[in-house]
């Protein structure tokens, strides 16, 4: 958790650091990992991201690669960043917020729809797929809430109706097997 997730602020890609509930939520999923075998871990630029998989990776002195990725970025608000969701709900109406917020096809003004989102994601998910089989090891991900999404529709199977209804914890581990 971030002060914008703390504060119901649109985060995007604005550089919020983990609060002290983030490096506890963060503590947590490295202790849900701490018994996983990863040699390879991928993060964001994002702060929180890197902040996060700093702790995981306490208890991984076997991972041999780090490797930053931007394809599973943030989802960008665009011009709705850093404005919290009832300043956006005032301003506009609550009608437009819930077509921002969890419209699939909708961008925001200056951002990205989900449906933008999940094709970067799923390209970031081809080649990681092809690197998973190359390596043959445990691959950590540390991503961010809205580009979750298209990974687990993508693993789990869900169609984009249910992706759009997903909520992920912030201290919640999605593990998935590849066959390699």
């Amino acid at each position: 958790m971030t002060s914008f997730n703390r504060d119901r602020k649109f985060t995007g890609w604005l550089d919020s650091k983990l609060t002290k509930q983030g490096f506890d939520d963060a503590k947590i999923v490295a202790l849900r990992l701490k018994n996983k075998k990863i040699g390879i871990a991928f993060h964001t630029t994002l702060t929180r991201s890197k902040q996060t998989l700093r702790e995981v990776i306490k208890y991984h002195p076997e991972t041999f690669l780090i490797v930053q990725d931007d394809r599973m970025f943030e989802r960008a608000y665009g011009r709705l960043e850093g404005l919290t969701h009832l300043q956006f709900v005032k301003k506009k109406s609550p009608e437009l917020y819930d077509v921002y917020h969890r419209s699939y096809d909708t961008p925001p003004p200056g951002g990205e729809s989900m449906k933008m989102v999940k094709e970067r994601v799923l390209s970031f998910i081809k080649d990681l797929l092809k690197f998973a089989k190359k390596h043959k090891v445990n691959i950590a991900i540390s991503a961010h809430g809205n580009s979750m999404r298209p990974f687990r529709q993508y693993f789990e199977k869900f169609d984009n109706k249910q992706m759009m209804k997903l909520y992920n914890a912030y201290d919640a581990v999605y593990e998935f097997k590849v066959k390699v």
